[in-house]
């Protein structure tokens, strides 16, 4: 049996990083995936825990030269990863401080003159010692990156430190040896690169810190799902309240909120009154009308009257717990566009050292001084940034979920996200997707006048009340919204196909006694009405998808009742707003033809696949997909579950079963068909800004490392500083999270 864990990965410093973890774990037996977000620092493991065990696991990686704990789901375990990270920024941002403060006179010394600014006398006395001394002490607060560099490159699997160690070391011990053979009263002419080594640290010092910041910043959606539960919840026991933490609550526990305060779990009501604010969970405004036998969503808020419920979900089976699982693995997946930036990371850095050593050694062939090749050697290592290539697309997936979780849509994978966008043709389930799935009346028809419509929903209300078949409910919940008290009958008896007929008390004076048929045109044939007078009706009401019943009293028909499953809020403008984007739209439905078309029309669908067997629906997918369409299956009940998952995109609505929405790779939680559109609009945005990511991080690449190169040299006697590239580099980074971040300022167009 396949199992899923989640790790958190620590000592990562780069892309290069995340990929050399991943392909040392795909290499072993039993691991079926591994995926590592590298901005959320976390791994995302599927495997077989009787070939491999996470133990096992954990050794792999720590032998890689990383850290790794299983993530726990418990809040302390959370809280304590929240104060590692807090922790970690701190240490950073000391880390840059100390190292600015130190290289802070090696600058001055080094640029001072350049610019004209007065030299103090020790400087000029003592300048090498000096610049040896502090570059020494920026070195030593910086020593992590030499140690993890350093171990990397010994391991044969370089990373963004490697690069980095190398880079300075050979600014460094250059320089010591210059030093040296200066003190020892060697005549030389070289350069010092003490600043150059200095200010690298300093800069990547500072990229590290804003990386951690910013990075930090893209996972806040998840932060924010998780502080929504609240601590305690009250419960009555013995007919006390008394306050427990929320850990200690039970299924079967009858809980107590107040006005103003959050529900802490999912459960029904059982006694009181409220209005719910469930913006959190769902993203609806408007706070949701709770009574008796209604549920309730943990973490939303009870804004007016006092409820009591009975606890049904607690722990990791609330939808709260659920939606956090849903967004923390869409965040950890791959969108498959990643898969270009992986391969090219996981070569990079070897590729980069390559390159470094290439161009020193040319530059030497071309007759410049071994400081020239030096300056270049050190700038191609510096420049070259593969964390941009690793930020870009876990940085935009992140914030994408964490959107569309905000707005009431759970994408799963960055994979969806990215089908999303292409999807050509949405395909909606009809009852219970596009209908409300429950059958309600939507005409009243008198046939004489002196017989009003309260009347005829009156007589039909009384004689259905003992009816068990479906569509009985809802001509009673008619006469119940208009209030119209319903009579007592006599001689009740059901006729299986055809309808019901009855003798009802209470009835007029000139109309007691009379018999009541209701049902169909064979009803009245069979009790010799003849149905022709109204067939003109019948036929009307029928072609609209409705089902038409005839109320008879004594031989004559009075009135008409038409029942149909009537269509949800907002699917005609969700169809409309499809339509407007380019897409077709198609309905599938086991109804008759005619109904299908009828609820077509309405809704304006441009196609109709109706008679179609819940066993049927995933090959008439198929079908689609076989003429080349990329097809979006959108669905809520047990019977959609194989067409979701035939589909390229499954959405499921949240208000549909557990099947559904397990099968489905992106649930709309508020069943409101408009988010169908935000999904598709949101997919669109992330993708967008995914690629923008991967532009500026290869076009960064491709134009500084030929640059640190020296390719301008010939043509412009210039050669790129490697403590410029350095804050470049460092930037670059920064730069791609900052446009993931910016991300948040997204507006739908639903």
């Amino acid at each position: 049996m396949i199992q899923k864990t989640i790790l958190t990965i620590s000592g990562m410093h780069c892309a290069s990083c995340a990929a050399n973890i991943e392909n040392a774990l795909k290499q072993e037996a039993g691991i079926k995936s591994a995926n590592i977000n590298f901005a959320s620092e976390k791994l995302y493991l599927e495997f077989d825990p009787i070939e491999i065990s996470i133990a096992r696991i954990q050794k792999i990686i720590e032998k890689s030269g990383y850290g790794a704990i299983e993530e726990a789901a418990e809040e302390e375990m959370r809280d304590h990863h929240k104060e590692a990270k807090i922790q970690e920024v701190r240490k950073l941002k000391k880390r840059f401080i100390s190292a600015l403060i130190f290289s802070f006179p090696i600058i001055y010394m080094a640029m001072g003159e350049m610019i004209g600014l007065p030299m103090p006398t020790i400087f000029e006395n003592y300048g090498t010692i000096i610049q040896l001394t502090l570059a020494t002490a920026v070195i030593a607060s910086c020593f992590n990156i030499w140690t993890s560099g350093s171990k990397k490159l010994l391991r044969l699997s370089p990373n963004m430190d490697t690069l980095i160690f190398i880079g300075t070391a050979v600014a460094y011990f250059y320089s010591l040896t210059i030093s040296v053979l200066v003190f020892l009263g060697i005549k030389i002419e070289a350069y010092l690169y003490y600043e150059s080594a200095a200010l690298i640290l300093v800069f990547i010092s500072l990229g590290k810190y804003l990386e951690a910041v910013t990075k930090g910043k893209t996972s806040e959606a998840i932060k924010k799902l998780i502080g929504l539960q609240p601590k305690e919840a009250a419960i009555i026991k013995d007919n006390e309240e008394i306050k427990i933490p929320i850990s200690e609550v039970k299924i079967g526990d009858i809980i107590l909120v107040k006005p103003g305060e959050k529900i802490p779990v999912d459960g029904i009501v059982i006694d009181g009154y409220s209005g719910v604010d469930e913006k959190a969970i769902t993203g609806e405004s408007i706070p949701v009308e709770k009574k008796k036998g209604d549920e309730v969503i943990g973490a939303t808020i009870n804004k007016t009257g006092v409820l009591k419920f009975k606890v049904t979900r607690v722990g990791k089976d609330t939808m709260l717990a659920q939606i956090i699982k849903i967004v923390e693995e869409a965040m950890g997946s791959k969108a498959p566009i990643q898969l270009l930036a992986d391969k090219v990371s996981f070569y990079f850095v070897p590729s980069v050292i390559g390159l470094a050593i290439l161009s020193f050694v040319i530059w030497l062939l071309l007759g410049q001084p071994l400081t020239f090749a030096l300056t270049v050697f050190v700038a191609v290592l510096i420049i070259a940034c593969p964390c941009a290539l690793g930020l870009a697309t876990p940085t935009a997936v992140m914030m994408g979920t964490g959107l569309a979780a905000k707005n009431g849509i759970l994408i799963k994978s960055g994979q969806a996200l990215e089908i999303a966008r292409d999807v050509n043709i949405i395909v909606f389930d009809k009852t219970g997707t596009l209908t409300r799935g429950e059958p309600s009346v939507t005409d009243v028809i008198q046939v004489k006048d002196e017989i009003s419509e309260n009347s005829i929903l009156q007589i039909a209300g009384s004689v259905e009340k003992n009816s068990e078949h479906p569509l009985a409910q809802a001509i009673i919940n008619k006469a119940k919204e208009r209030k119209i008290n319903l009579s007592e009958v006599k001689n009740f008896q059901a006729i299986p196909g055809h309808g019901v007929s009855a003798d009802l008390e209470n009835l007029p004076a000139d109309r007691q006694g009379k018999k009541i048929l209701f049902g169909t045109r064979k009803l009245m044939t069979n009790n010799q009405i003849n149905p022709g007078l109204i067939e003109e009706k019948m036929i009307v009401l029928e072609e609209q998808g409705k089902t038409a019943m005839i109320l008879a009293q004594d031989k004559e028909i009075i009135g008409i009742i038409a029942v149909a499953d009537t269509l949800k809020d907002y699917s005609k403008e969700a169809v409309k707003m499809l339509h407007k984007m380019g897409k077709k739209v198609a309905i599938i439905t086991g109804d008759n033809k005619r109904v299908g078309q009828a609820i077509a029309q309405q809704v304006g669908i441009d196609r109709v696949l109706a008679e179609v067997l819940p066993q049927e629906k995933s090959a008439e997918i198929k079908k689609l997909q076989n003429k080349g369409n990329i097809v979006a299956m959108v669905g809520d009940g047990i019977n959609d579950a194989p067409a979701l998952a035939q589909a390229d995109l499954g959405i499921a609505l949240g208000s549909g079963t557990d099947v559904a929405m397990e099968t489905g790779e992106i649930v709309l939680i508020k069943d409101d068909l408009r988010d169908v559109i935000m999904a598709i609009d949101l997919s669109k945005y992330t993708l967008n800004k995914i690629k923008q990511n991967l532009f500026w991080a290869f076009f960064y690449n491709i134009v500084g490392i030929p640059v640190a190169a020296g390719i301008l040299y010939p043509l412009t006697g210039w050669l790129l500083n490697p403590a410029v590239a350095a804050a470049a580099m460092a930037f670059s980074s920064v730069s791609v999270v900052s446009n993931a971040l910016l991300m948040k300022r997204y507006e739908s167009k639903s």
